[in-house]
């Protein structure tokens, strides 16, 4: 399908989980946040990165946590150089389960939007 300039239109999709009161459970922004917590092996470093405010990392994964009823993070104390933050096991089962869940999103919605709404369009022409 190509708009009216001539140029290639793509499907986009986001995806998230919510609890049943509607409230943000997980989704891209915290997986990104996981990410680098996990490659960092801290959260202020992991905030400085996404260019977002400790505070509001923070308070994320708290909210994150307490609506899933698990910690995320074993956080060390210790100050600028000797803290830290570890993702419990868990938490790497839930950034590979998500990514793994949003990758096939996006094959499928390519393949859905390719035989939905190109195809049919090219059998009109």
């Amino acid at each position: 399908m190509t708009d009216q300039n001539n140029k290639r239109l793509v499907i986009r999709s986001k995806i998230w989980i919510e609890n049943e009161n509607g409230e943000m459970v997980f989704g891209l922004g915290r997986l990104k946040i996981l990410k680098a917590v996990h490659r960092l092996g801290s959260l202020q470093a992991a905030a400085k990165e996404l260019k977002m405010s400790y505070r509001a990392v923070w308070g994320k994964l708290k909210a994150t946590e307490e609506r899933l009823g698990i910690p995320l993070l074993i956080r060390k104390k210790g100050g600028a150089s000797h803290g830290g933050s570890q993702l419990v096991p868990e938490a790497e089962a839930l950034l590979e389960q998500f990514n793994t869940l949003h990758k096939e999103i996006i094959i499928q919605s390519d393949h859905l939007f390719k035989d939905k709404i190109i195809a049919p369009k090219k059998q009109k022409d």
